[in-house]
């Protein structure tokens, strides 16, 4: 699809608030029901870091505002919750677990069975962007690098991964996931010539047709990722690798490579990591800051050091933003899902 088309490129996101006491109890009676089965949750997939919510959704819709104001229709994904200073208003819908997944799959903790049904949220439009509430735009967006004539932009990290066999309990979701990605495409195309690289924590351009076309192609796949309850190493996700390597393959996406930044939280020097995206920012294409902190206190310095430099770097409030909550959270989240309705109407 052509980067010049009129049709909008909307933007999704997961959010969690794992300080939530209901969904602290939900996930606690999720590992009571699993008491006595083999534990095969991935490494630093079920620890507080993956769930903590350092406000960086705030910061990411005041990038999103700053960077790339002619962004099309907002949908946040999220488990019954919403921020308690999230504005209410057109262009932005909260799109509930139980709208997206079967009431028996319910509750879920893995990030990559979630975004399995992204392609599924009602009224998103057939171009969209993805992220992760902790990847972020650092520079004026370029909806022609994202979406172009010759695929979507992909990027790559430089350094290679281990190449094992088969998945590994010890390593990580992304190394996992590339494994899966290798036997699944090598199965259906002998010429196909993996690299042990994993994909960057980027925006991900995303076309609606092609994950309906993907879904179609590997059923099973699917299948298998939308069992989980916990991240699991056997069952990696298949949003941050199949997906790009697959469109890679057939020719939907385009290896692009440009200035970002990951910095982590929980690195001996994630306060030099900090001083140099806030050098960079303003020409950093995208950047992330991944909460690597795992199971510390969320008010340790490592993770107040993530909400005081977004703050320094994103001072000026998105439209979304209520400047002075008046309102709980519950009431903001009703009116927000009462917003979906009208969206699949067809109501901007």
């Amino acid at each position: 699809m052509s980067a010049s088309a009129p049709h909008p490129i909307d933007i999704v996101y997961l959010w969690v608030d794992g300080a939530d006491p209901q969904w602290q109890e939900r996930r606690l009676h999720a590992l009571r029901r699993q008491a006595g089965l083999p534990d095969r949750r991935a490494p630093h997939g079920d620890v507080r870091g993956r769930y903590r919510d350092n406000g960086e959704l705030r910061y990411n819709l005041r990038a999103l505002q700053r960077f790339f104001p002619g962004h099309g229709h907002i949908f946040i994904i999220t488990d019954g919750q919403t921020p308690d200073w999230l504005q209410p208003g057109p262009g932005l819908t909260l799109i509930d677990h139980r709208m997206l997944m079967p009431a028996a799959a319910l509750p879920v903790f893995d990030s990559g069975h979630i975004e399995s049904y992204l392609h599924h949220v009602p009224g998103l439009s057939e171009r969209f962007l993805y992220l992760n509430d902790d990847v972020f735009f650092g520079a004026p967006v370029d909806p022609a690098l994202w979406f172009s004539d010759e695929g979507v932009a992909v990027f790559k990290e430089a350094a290679t991964v281990p190449d094992y066999p088969a998945p590994q309990p010890f390593e990580s979701a992304l190394v996992n996931a590339s494994l899966l990605s290798r036997q699944w495409l090598q199965q259906r195309d002998p010429l196909y010539r993996h690299v042990p690289r994993i994909f960057a924590h980027s925006p991900r351009p995303m076309l609606n047709s092609v994950m309906h076309a993907l879904e179609a192609e590997a059923p099973q796949l699917f299948s298998a990722v939308r069992s989980t309850v916990f991240r699991s190493w056997m069952v990696p996700p298949l949003v941050p690798d199949l997906v790009p390597r697959w469109m890679l393959q057939t020719g939907r996406a385009k290896l692009r490579e440009g200035a970002s930044m990951y910095v982590c939280s929980g690195d001996a020097d994630a306060e030099h990591q900090f001083e140099q995206l806030a050098d960079g920012f303003g020409r950093l294409i995208f950047f992330c800051i991944n909460d690597t902190s795992d199971n510390v206190d969320a008010d340790v310095p490592a993770l107040r050091q993530i909400s005081h430099t977004l703050e320094r770097l994103l001072p000026q409030p998105s439209r979304f933003e209520r400047i002075n909550p008046t309102q709980g959270a519950r009431k903001i989240y009703d009116e927000l899902i009462l917003t979906q309705g009208a969206r699949s109407a067809g109501v901007q």
